[in-house]
């Protein structure tokens, strides 16, 4: 949960054509998503747009496929690296920055994976 983050969630409030808007007062920046696809329990794919700190536009694709009797994820983002990132890339470890949100987003897709 980004602290001090607010924006409506619209209906459908899941599910393809679902979206989510942002606007947060912490680290959590300013944005929308959107559900693209969701074919449960197998895909979902949701177009990321930040307005702030950076403007990018990141499609993620969730792909989860039974592995024994847990959940195997491959969570994937294509979107454009700008100058700016790549600069920030050379002198920063961008697993640092960002592999803990990454790591937690995963464990709660996990734990609600799991209980289906």
């Amino acid at each position: 949960m980004i602290p001090r983050s607010r924006g409506p969630i619209a209906d459908p409030q899941s599910g393809t054509g679902a979206i989510s808007d942002w606007d947060s007062s912490g680290r959590g920046g300013k944005g929308h998503m959107e559900i693209l696809e969701s074919a449960p329990p197998t895909k979902i794919s949701v177009m990321v747009d930040f307005a702030k700190p950076i403007k990018a536009h990141n499609l993620n694709e969730f792909a989860l496929e039974p592995a024994g009797d847990s959940t195997r994820v491959t969570w994937s983002i294509k979107g454009t690296n700008f100058y700016p990132m790549k600069v920030m890339g050379i002198f920063m470890n961008m697993e640092n920055m960002f592999g803990k949100h990454f790591d937690a987003g995963l464990n709660n897709l996990k734990t609600i994976a799991e209980k289906q």
